[in-house]
């Protein structure tokens, strides 16, 4: 298997020449060693390739209550120091910080495997390769529109060591990684119709070319010429890839110094919080795990904190919320740290499953142009793009105009019908096929 361009040893070796040029009550390093690649495609050929191999420093330096951060992709030790020396310097400028807490000293991080030799495999020849697979799915689901349809798409990938974290005080953190993101895009010549998908992984291996070209194909053919349906609240059935862009915006809202505060959704009244109180369907659960199969995160945060397991909704009911250190501090918690990834639970039932027993509904492929209206509701407004139908008697009848909406993932989640299979979308993210009673479209959309 490839190995990341850092060892964990020559990492730390690189802290410890850098530490040892401080002078600052204490002094936070951040370093990240790797290589990106990326592929474009347009007009049903590649049309770019590019990559980059690079290694950054961020040296931060903390005198009293006051702090300065300068980062460097030069590793000579004059330069180095040169760098650390700015950092002190600029630190000395900086206004206090009221919030300060002292930097943690060494910590226990779970293991976790991120790192996919396939990924790091990924050549500009392999790319290619994958892009000529996709293309071939394009002929293979376009029938005789194959010839004519306009495909685009975009192939990224990266490898390394996507964090070190190292301090003053001891801490050392090392996490490698691979990320890999591939999407297709299929138009009809007329410009009535449009297919779109999309994934992301860890591991290369586990991404399908072909499959994303025929499924594309198969979406632009499918939705030509499509029909206007009045705006109003519809059943809708939210492919994995528009409920990635739907329910997490739920993310920020978990935070808890905001909930304490009276900011948040979770907020009740007298500084109380929602936490034990259902407030989703009881059929769902939405947790943070760097460990989960499916997500494989970072297990540190920036300043090195372990990113623990956090459920924050199980079973309808809201468990958790994120803390700082800060925070975490005032309120005698333990700090969530800054990762995990974001998956919600699903069942065995397919896309397909969902489709047959919906009498009436409106099948959306995914969003685009998402807004924040309200931060208290977590009310949001955007589009539906590139492939939306509608269902009727269990089967998909003919391709809508695309709607304008108005809804909140938060409310959208007291009115799920269906959970569908969970898939993962994109790395670090873990979304099933849902279905939602009486979204709301508020008007039509000539874009598609």
């Amino acid at each position: 298997m490839p190995q990341p361009m850092m060892s964990s040893d020559e990492a730390r070796a690189l802290t410890q020449r850098v530490l040892a040029f401080a002078t600052a009550d204490e002094t936070q390093l951040n370093l990240s060693a790797g290589w990106q690649g990326n592929t474009r495609f347009a007009g049903n050929e590649i049309t770019t390739a590019g990559g980059t191999t690079d290694i950054r420093l961020t040296v931060t330096s903390v005198i009293g209550k006051r702090r300065a951060s300068v980062s460097t992709n030069v590793l000579d030790d004059e330069s180095l120091k040169r760098t650390v020396e700015q950092a002190e310097r600029l630190a000395r400028l900086a206004p206090e910080d009221p919030e300060h807490l002292p930097m943690p000293g060494p910590q226990q991080y779970a293991s976790v495997n991120g790192y996919a030799a396939a990924t790091a495999d990924l050549t500009p020849e392999a790319r290619a390769l994958a892009v000529q697979k996709a293309l071939g799915g394009v002929r293979e689901a376009g029938g005789a529109d194959a010839d004519s349809l306009f495909v685009a798409g975009f192939l990224e990938a990266s490898a390394g060591v996507g964090s070190v974290v190292a301090n003053s005080k001891g801490l050392f953190a090392y996490h490698p990684d691979t990320s890999v993101s591939m999407s297709v895009t299929a138009r009809t010549p007329d410009g009535t119709g449009s297919g779109y998908m999309s994934t992301g992984a860890n591991d290369w291996a586990a991404i399908d070319p072909a499959l994303l070209g025929r499924r594309a194909a198969e979406k632009a053919v499918a939705s030509r010429n499509p029909q206007a349906l009045e705006p109003g609240r519809y059943t809708v059935i939210l492919e994995p890839r528009a409920v990635a862009d739907f329910i997490p915006l739920l993310r920020r809202t978990f935070d808890a110094r905001s909930t304490d505060e009276g900011r948040s959704p979770f907020s009740t009244e007298n500084g109380g919080t929602k936490v034990g109180q259902k407030i989703a369907d009881e059929r769902v659960t939405l947790i943070s795990d760097p460990t989960d199969p499916q997500l494989l995160t970072s297990p540190f945060s920036n300043d090195g904190l372990p990113n623990r397991k956090s459920v924050w909704i199980e079973n309808g009911v809201l468990r958790d919320l994120s803390y700082s250190r800060w925070w975490a501090a005032q309120k005698g918690k333990e700090p969530t740290g800054g990762g995990g990834g974001f998956k919600m639970m699903g069942t065995d039932r397919s896309l397909e499953d969902l489709i047959a027993g919906t009498d009436r509904g409106i099948l959306v492929t995914r969003f685009w142009y998402i807004r924040s209206l309200d931060q208290r509701t977590v009310m949001v407004t955007g589009l539906t793009r590139d492939g939306t139908f509608l269902v009727e008697g269990g089967k998909i009848t003919r391709s809508l105009k695309n709607f304008r909406w108005n809804d909140s993932p938060l409310l959208a989640l007291n009115r799920i019908e269906d959970i569908g299979r969970a898939e993962r979308v994109e790395s670090g993210l873990v979304m099933p096929a849902l279905k939602i009673r009486d979204f709301n479209f508020t008007s039509l959309s000539d874009a598609v």
